[in-house]
């Protein structure tokens, strides 16, 4: 018997893992270079997205609800239906989002969520319901759609293959194709190059003691530079410090920079290690054993991944991200570093995906949005 739970937290965390849970003994040394299966954000961290009280994303309990499939009293599906306010009108959109669908290969149970965040769309009068986005443009979006035998870093979405499929058999289609990226720093000839001399150019690592100054610079470098970007829509600084607050706990700054031009900034590479195998260890609850797992993390950590990098428009063309890169691969690769991932590029942007060759990236998953008109 299929039932649905609305705002059941507890449900909706446990959806996941029982949906696509393998059996694996998340104990095993290989879990800190994981093998595909599910990754979920930390439990507390998922408690605070879907808190209109703490997430400034949400100006009430009005702009979004989540619900959950439970088969015999046993959650096995999930799913947050949205509004982003300043999305449709920056793009002039009446769209409502859904994000976190997760569901078993229940072909039931993935029609009464669907169709319940549909309802809730309809109800308020939005004419297209598209996701996922966990939950924006910036934060993590897509349906995987390709490359499931490939292992995912932070920040990317991972699901199997009868996700898009459930998608599609409820009158989804899909749109806005991605890819993400993999770099093997054991075999990448990318070498520093130095921005010319005498320019007015530094560079400024994001240690603690400067964090908010730092990545409130880039904050102001990703807007300007990503102004023109399809799906982008400016960070507000309290939106950014709440996406970013928890960075400085996992920050190695020996990865992550801003670039000043005469004292202002004009680029940003936010860089941190690969949670995932963290993540898959704990199982995304703190417990006993966390200090364990995160030391043992910290001491066996060779993935890293770009959450972004930017640089504003007035210096494009200038080869200041071919520099950048270049310059936090170098440092990855000092600090003894072997993988890096790069979340999402849409296929259309050119430039990027050329950036993404130059750096000897190869694409690791492909990802689309999926919407469906409400009539």
């Amino acid at each position: 018997m299929i039932t649905l739970e609305e705002r059941n937290f507890e449900a909706f965390f446990k959806a996941p893992f029982n949906a696509y849970d393998d059996g694996q003994a998340y104990v095993s040394p290989q879990a800190y270079v994981s093998p595909q299966a599910y990754v979920s954000p930390m439990k507390s961290d998922l408690r605070r997205m879907l808190d209109a009280q703490q997430n400034p994303l949400f100006t009430s309990n009005a702009d979004f609800t989540y619900f959950t499939a439970m088969r015999d009293g046993r959650p096995i599906g999930r799913i947050v239906v949205h509004v982003h306010h300043a999305s449709n009108r920056a793009h002039d959109t009446n769209r409502a989002s859904f994000g976190f669908f997760d569901c078993a290969d229940d072909p039931q149970a993935a029609d009464l969520l669907l169709s319940a965040a549909q309802d809730w769309a309809k109800e308020k009068k939005f004419n297209e319901l598209a996701g996922n986005f966990n939950l924006t443009a910036m934060q993590q979006m897509g349906v995987q759609t390709g490359g499931f035998e490939t292992v995912g870093y932070t920040d990317m979405i991972v699901n199997p293959p009868h996700i898009p499929a459930l998608l599609e058999q409820n009158g989804f289609e899909r749109f806005f194709p991605m890819s993400t990226f993999e770099v093997d720093l054991t075999n990448t000839a990318a070498q520093t190059r130095k921005l010319a001399d005498n320019a007015g150019y530094t560079f400024a690592e994001i240690k603690s003691k400067d964090f908010a100054a730092r990545m409130e610079e880039g904050r102001l470098v990703l807007n300007d530079g990503f102004a023109e970007n399809p799906m982008f829509v400016p960070l507000t600084a309290q939106e950014f410090q709440f996406q970013a607050g928890e960075m400085m706990t996992i920050l190695d700054p020996r990865l992550s920079s801003v670039l000043h031009h005469e004292g202002q900034p004009v680029g940003v590479v936010i860089c941190i290690p690969d949670l995932n195998g963290f993540l898959k260890a704990t199982r995304s609850r703190i417990g006993l054993l966390t200090p364990y797992h995160f030391l043992r993390y910290r001491l066996n950590r060779k993935r890293a991944v770009i959450i972004f990098y930017s640089v504003i428009q007035q210096q494009h063309g200038r080869g200041i991200m071919g520099t950048m890169l270049a310059r936090t691969i170098a440092c990855l690769k000092n600090a003894g570093y072997e993988k890096l991932g790069v979340t999402w590029i849409a296929d259309e942007n050119v430039a990027s995906l050329r950036q993404m060759e130059r750096l000897g990236g190869r694409p690791l998953q492909h990802l689309h949005l999926f919407r469906k008109a409400l009539t």
